[in-house]
């Protein structure tokens, strides 16, 4: 495991502090981790395509359109259909 992924999967559990008639309470979040991941997925996306976006003399040359059109459409692409958001 990477040390990233260790990192979110520390940030999806969670120490619930124990009752009287339950036991320790470290609870681990599925659903949160499986988020975390897409998201930082959704990051590194995001972080090839906007540094080229953001060149002005890259933009001016065509052959980037199509590397931040890509970038963009798989960004929109994974957020939908994990999350189902339209922005």
């Amino acid at each position: 495991m990477t040390k990233r992924i260790q990192e979110l999967a520390e940030q999806a559990t969670t120490y619930i502090e124990p009752t009287s008639n339950s036991g320790e309470g470290w609870v681990f979040n599925k659903e949160k981790f499986a988020k975390l991941i897409i998201q930082e997925c959704m990051e590194q996306v995001r972080g090839e395509y906007l540094p080229v976006l953001e060149d002005k003399e890259m933009m001016k040359d065509t052959h980037w359109d199509g590397y931040v059109q890509c970038g963009v459409d798989s960004y929109v692409a994974i957020r939908e259909h994990f999350f189902g958001v339209e922005e």
